[in-house]
């Protein structure tokens, strides 16, 4: 509910509907396995937003030989001499393949504007250059998604401070993580500025607010399903064979063999 605040969504609501989801998810995969499809899905957004917990979900069941994700490191230095789009194209899909970008070419926009890990000359061309980029892909018949994870900075604070005391969760957290606190309105005036340029009518940006992270996680997922003409594709039929007759075959005694300890046994 964009300008609303509102109430958290319970969890068995949350959990039902999100095993449906999961379920079309399944059939969306099968569709673009068989149709060669090519479907390319950007998450952007704050630190801490919820993209990847929303990128595990999507990907909780489905094939990772049809959908993977794309998390790209720092660029090398030859990889900086390179065309900036070289290295996010090497990711794309081939037919029968779903991309799901966690970060993608718009860390230009973002992280290497606001914090000066990019020239002012290079921001520029990346404008210009970002939207004639994106119409290529549409125009080859690449299905291209663009989401933005929207946080307030209340709700960012609060995700920080609960991975900070997390051992589990603390390595999500860098230090640039905590700088984006201090340039909030740097990133915000870069995000209106990017989409200016970038929200075009081939590829527009979808906004998900993102401060309940189940409603976030329901809404992406529902609206990537209904914007992707799929159907149903009726899997092969199967029959599980019958286990063939013994021919004397004997397993070897376990003591030739190394096993892992019953850890379990202790508990």
């Amino acid at each position: 509910m964009a300008g609303k605040q509102a109430a958290k969504l319970p969890r068995k609501t949350y959990e039902k509907e999100l095993l449906r989801l999961q379920t079309e998810l399944v059939k969306l995969q099968e569709w673009v396995r068989t149709e060669g499809a090519r479907l390319v899905v950007v998450f952007e957004g704050r630190d801490a937003a919820g993209k990847g917990g929303t990128i595990q979900r999507v990907t909780e069941h489905l094939n990772p030989r049809v959908a993977r994700i794309a998390a790209l490191p720092k660029p090398t230095e030859r990889q900086r001499t390179q065309w900036y789009f070289q290295r996010y194209v090497e990711q794309l899909p081939a037919g029968g393949e779903i991309v799901l970008f966690d970060r993608s070419w718009y860390n230009r926009t973002g992280v290497e504007h606001v914090m000066g890990f990019c020239t002012q000359e290079e921001y520029r061309l990346f404008l210009r250059q970002c939207p004639i980029f994106e119409r290529m892909l549409v125009e080859d018949g690449i299905l291209l998604r663009k989401y933005w994870f929207s946080v307030s900075d209340a709700e960012q604070q609060d995700r920080f401070r609960r991975r900070l005391e997390d051992p589990l969760r603390r390595w999500k957290l860098s230090p640039m993580d905590l700088e984006s606190i201090t340039h909030w309105e740097a990133y915000s005036r870069a995000k209106d500025e990017m989409m200016v340029h970038t929200d075009i009518s081939e590829a527009p940006w979808y906004v998900v607010e993102s401060d309940d992270k189940r409603r976030a996680r329901l809404n992406m997922i529902a609206h990537l399903l209904d914007s992707v003409p799929y159907h149903d594709v009726p899997p092969p039929v199967l029959e599980l064979p019958q286990r063939p007759p013994s021919t004397g075959y004997e397993r070897p005694p376990r003591d030739l063999q190394t096993y892992v300890p019953d850890h379990a046994a202790g508990l």
